[in-house]
């Protein structure tokens, strides 16, 4: 393994929750190297953890442990498992669709149910509220740090088996592309599509073409305007709407130095969606 062990959680940093974490992991191994990919996704959003996930996963070296704590089934009858990705990464987490986009979008080459007989915080059996503490952090540990192997978390599960998320798929349609808005860029207001780079470019786009964005989410239309496809923000005026291609490689809309997320009052997830057709000719009279 890396030592490496990096923990995303809906738990934020305002109590010891996420110190008893990593209380529990050094004191599997002190030499662990413990990162946040972030604590501060929506409580219980399971499809934003499951989406920062893809974002960030393939970005760390191989054998990398991830631990991921979106967990409103806490105490149910959900299983706790380790993904295996196609990339070599491990993922412990809740089998509630976190690893969603991973199996969609990377793949999942195993999948093992945590054996809690074995992989559980010595003394913790009678607490049933934060298996982020007692399973996921201690398994993680111990995975991470080499003190058990992959097939020693648990038993082996059919990668089928596992929960997910319904996703939808961008398609182009009769000169439009019809897609999701599938996460915010939070700090800064962008909205963050599924519509890839290489079904965009399908449109025979260049820099500074105008396209016709409509947003709309399962109860109404939010948003209607045209913009430009820039390279970056620097192609577009303050203040104004531009598409552009996101770090992940997929279509993003966003407002040069504003939130277009608190502009227009938009919101992300499955019922999000937005619709792309190019301006062929705009006359101004």
């Amino acid at each position: 393994m890396t030592d490496c062990l990096v923990i995303q959680t809906d738990f934020g940093l305002s109590d010891g929750a996420v110190a008893a974490m990593y209380g529990v992991a050094l004191n599997v191994d002190r030499a662990l190297k413990i990162y946040d990919l972030t604590h501060e996704i929506p409580q219980y959003n399971i499809w934003e953890a499951s989406y920062r996930l893809f974002q960030t996963i393939t970005y760390w070296p191989e054998n990398t442990v991830f631990i991921s704590v979106v967990d409103p089934g806490v105490g149910s009858e959900r299983k706790s498992i380790v993904a295996k990705t196609a990339t070599n990464h491990y993922i412990v987490t809740p089998d509630n669709g976190t690893i969603t986009h991973i199996q969609k979008y990377i793949g999942i080459q195993e999948v093992r149910e945590i054996d809690e007989h074995v992989n559980r915080l010595p003394n913790s059996g009678h607490s049933y509220t934060f298996h982020g503490r007692d399973v996921y952090a201690y398994t993680g540990a111990r995975l991470a740090s080499g003190k058990i192997r992959f097939q020693e978390v648990g038993p082996s599960l059919s990668t089928e088996s596992v929960v997910k998320l319904p996703l939808t798929e961008a398609v182009l349609e009769n000169g439009t592309i019809k897609g999701n808005i599938d996460v915010l860029d939070v700090r800064f207001g962008n909205l963050w599509t599924n519509i890839d780079r290489t079904l965009f470019l399908q449109f025979d786009v260049k820099y500074g073409d105008t396209f016709e964005v409509t947003i709309e989410n399962s109860t109404r239309h939010v948003y209607k305007n045209i913009m430009t496809f820039g390279r970056s923000f620097a192609d577009s005026h303050l203040g104004e709407p531009l598409l552009y291609i996101n770090s992940l490689d997929k279509i993003g809309v966003a407002i040069n130095q504003g939130s277009f997320a608190k502009a227009y009052h938009i919101e992300a997830g499955l019922k999000w969606k937005i619709t792309i057709r190019k301006v062929v000719d705009i006359s101004y009279n």
